[in-house]
């Protein structure tokens, strides 16, 4: 089952990351054995460069400059330990890199309908997906379909944080308005706004932030 309330906090350390596999759709994911946290967004919002960061990697997540590079669910495994009980067992858990929701010109209608539908029932269907981080591009104004995404997350109950990415790229006091912009806005259809982290991947802000969320959620998670 899907755990979403933080119990024990947790000083994280990546021990290792590594590629498992590529997917075409959630029935062929891996074995949905351990806590899974899934990160989604428009293309070229930095989701790669976000997952290097957390997981303290250079290419484990492949980056590229032409939108719409990733087509399939790729998975990773991470095995962590805790700061402070580092004689305990290391914890292995799982990323899921899922193909942006914002899709690039030169693909056709026929695979954008394959992967909208392959990104709805990874998100829906996969039982060990604890939280999914939807990424932002911080450097624009609220762009409808990221607000049309969140929105549809809360019809489908799932339980999801957001990520303001590339925060270098721009100064302080325009991320601010831009972040404040969304949140705002979200709050047209929203009682409360989730919980959010800023982050740039070339300051390496945001990492410790984000490993210790995932630490909360791997502290409470259970599969029955």
């Amino acid at each position: 089952m899907r755990s979403t309330i933080p119990l024990n906090c947790m000083i994280m350390d990546i021990i290792s990351a590594s590629y498992i596999i590529s997917s075409a759709t959630y029935k062929q994911c891996p074995p949905a054995d351990k806590a899974e946290y899934a990160f989604i967004g428009r293309s070229n919002v930095g989701k790669s460069s976000l997952i290097n960061l957390i997981t303290g990697q250079t290419n484990l997540a492949k980056t590229s400059a032409t939108p719409g590079k990733t087509k399939l669910i790729n998975h990773f495994e991470v095995i962590s330990s805790t700061g402070k009980e580092k004689r305990n067992k290391p914890l292995k858990w799982n990323i899921a890199d899922l193909p942006g929701y914002g899709y690039a010109s030169t693909v056709s209608q026929k695979s954008r309908n394959n992967w909208k539908n392959m990104i709805e029932s990874y998100i829906r269907k996969r039982e060990n997906l604890v939280c999914l981080f939807v990424l932002i591009d911080s450097r624009h104004s609220p762009q409808a379909i990221d607000l049309e995404f969140v929105n549809q997350l809360g019809e489908w109950a799932v339980p999801f944080v957001l990520v303001f990415t590339k925060t270098d790229k721009s100064k302080p006091g325009a991320v601010k308005r831009h972040v404040d912009e969304f949140l705002q806005a979200m709050l047209k259809t929203w009682e409360a706004v989730p919980k959010y982290f800023l982050t740039s991947a070339l300051e390496k802000d945001g990492k410790k932030e984000i490993l210790d969320y995932i630490g909360e959620l791997n502290g409470s998670f259970s599969m029955n």
